[in-house]
């Protein structure tokens, strides 16, 4: 157990580094980070900042030198930086798990081939193979193997000829092919678990989060629900694979699981992320512990808190769309019942780029989802 006191080191030091090292903060622990930026919105909380690539292993090493336990907020680390980090102190969530995930070619593969419930996929390495690819899968999205967040490094495919082009938009590299899929909706899981391998009914290895409930426009996330409005039956489904992926990789520490509900009901795994996840913003608000404290007591190896909701609760983010015109009307948002705002302090906005968040509880998820969209409608310039 690694007690308050201690340094914990975080590679990356975007948002969700800022957010995990405020509540590492809260609970005693000092925080270093490692990030190429040295003003990144985290860097305002941390103690060090190691300005370096993610592939920096030296910088990587001299991170981990002074810290009882490394985490991580962004998956793309290189493979030499997360060796030399655990060559050197507890690397949580392990390097084994973060390849796995990495890589989207990777990570499909693997969840294919330990039975989780995937839509068909093809890995593509060449400009024929792409065009069998959709011959084969029909409508079908083109991603790039790593990065490609928030809608980037996806095209999405209706031809052969658009098949071709997506392989060379995409920089004539692998390329994972899923199949277009019909889908109800998406929902997400969030699972914390342990390091310690002897748990109790009191003080469990691992904890499950209830779903989120996720909404997206042109591939980012707008606005969640915690918890989803799902069935018992689809709740108990989703726990079960996520608690399966969570256990089968080994995981310590948090992660996510995107799932898309289908029209008859059953799931199929989207994505995974070993770190806390967008669509679990609202945990700040509405569970008993934020997915950020469970991090730091997960990595730690402290006593999991209760994923209880308190009541219900909603995000939207902010995008840098919102300051075209102008800096935002915060004050207006801030009139609307219970909400909060959660800004990144990242310094320059573009379109598409998350500078911030909304939050807000409510008697209903619905409630809640309403008071941050009118807040947020109420930020607008003119509006």
């Amino acid at each position: 157990m690694i007690q308050p006191g201690a340094t914990i080191g975080i590679l990356g030091g975007g948002q969700l580094g800022r957010m995990t090292g405020l509540a590492a903060r809260s609970l005693g622990y000092d925080v270093h980070v490692l990030d190429p930026d040295p003003s990144c919105p985290a860097s305002v909380i941390a103690s060090r900042t190691v300005a370096a690539r993610f592939d920096d292993a030296d910088a990587a090493a001299s991170l981990a030198e002074r810290c009882a336990v490394v985490t991580l907020e962004i998956e793309q680390i290189g493979t030499a930086a997360l060796a030399a980090v655990a060559a050197r102190t507890p690397l949580r969530p392990s390097a084994e798990a973060v390849h796995v995930i990495q890589d989207r070619i990777r990570q499909k593969t693997w969840l294919a081939a330990n039975g989780f419930p995937v839509g068909a996929f093809r890995a593509v390495g060449s400009l024929d193979e792409s065009v069998a690819a959709f011959e084969q899968l029909g409508r079908c999205i083109f991603k790039s193997t790593s990065g490609g967040y928030d809608g980037r490094g996806q095209i999405r495919v209706g031809s052969a000829d658009a098949a071709a082009d997506a392989w060379k938009s995409l920089g004539e590299r692998p390329c994972l092919v899923e199949q277009f899929l019909d889908i109800a909706s998406e929902i997400s899981m969030l699972v914390a678990r342990r390091p310690a391998g002897a748990g109790s009914i009191d003080v469990p290895r691992r904890v499950t989060f209830p779903p989120s409930f996720n909404h997206h426009e042109h591939g980012i996330l707008d606005w969640s629900v915690l918890p989803a409005a799902a069935s018992p039956a689809t709740v108990r489904q989703a726990e079960e694979v996520a608690n399966g992926i969570a256990t089968t990789l080994g995981i310590e520490g948090l992660i996510a699981v995107e799932m898309f509900i289908q029209p008859d009901g059953s799931l199929l795994v989207n994505e995974l992320a070993p770190r806390p996840h967008n669509t679990f913003h609202s945990t700040e608000r509405g569970c008993a512990t934020s997915q950020f404290e469970q991090l730091v007591r997960a990595v730690c190896d402290l006593p999991l808190g209760s994923t209880e909701i308190l009541r219900p609760a909603a995000i939207a983010n902010l995008l840098g769309d919102l300051w075209s015109a102008g800096t935002p009307d915060f004050a207006a948002a801030l009139t609307v019942p219970s909400v909060r705002l959660h800004l990144y302090g990242k310094a320059s906005a573009r379109p598409g780029r998350k500078m911030g968040h909304l939050s807000a509880v409510g008697l209903t998820g619905d409630e809640a989802r309403d008071r941050v969209l009118r807040a947020r409608d109420a930020m607008r310039i003119g509006a």
